[in-house]
């Protein structure tokens, strides 16, 4: 079964009026344990701070259908190596942490509604560039619109 890397953003982007409908349908495949729900330690943290109707959503998710992972030492040691390349800026470490980790733990995909940091087709080749050159696999980047127009 693939394991995509969810991001805090696509969990937002239940509630969102613009995002809301294609993100309840990527969910859906996640309950019919047709995809597993990565996320993080640091998702969890983000989302400390989301409403509780964003919160309560992702609490509610069958965890048989999810897989927590941990922020590790490599992961920050990559994430720093897409700010020192200047694939972003160093506001967006959290972003290149979300990278690092789905780079390292093999998602098949990671999915995220952040277009200005994550899902743009320069900084992909930043990050795949550097993932590459430090022995890593390539990460496909996605936002939720392509994989539920792409996967019907």
């Amino acid at each position: 079964m693939q394991k995509f890397y969810f991001d805090t953003s696509v969990f937002g982007g239940a509630f969102d009026k613009e995002f809301e409908e294609t993100t309840l349908q990527l969910f859906e495949r996640v309950k019919l344990g047709r995809v597993i729900c990565m996320f993080s330690d640091l998702t969890e943290t983000e989302l400390l701070n989301a409403p509780l109707n964003v919160k309560k959503h992702f609490k509610e998710l069958p965890k048989e259908n999810t897989e927590r992972v941990i922020v590790t030492d490599e992961i920050l040691k990559l994430a720093s190596k897409y700010i020192s390349e200047k694939v972003v800026g160093q506001t967006s470490f959290d972003d290149c942490i979300h990278i690092a980790t789905a780079t390292i733990y093999k998602a098949d995909i990671l999915v995220s509604w952040n277009f200005k940091h994550i899902v743009n087709v320069y900084r992909i080749r930043g990050y795949n560039s550097i993932n590459i050159r430090s022995n890593y696999l390539s990460l496909e980047i996605r936002s939720p619109k392509e994989i539920v127009e792409y996967e019907d």
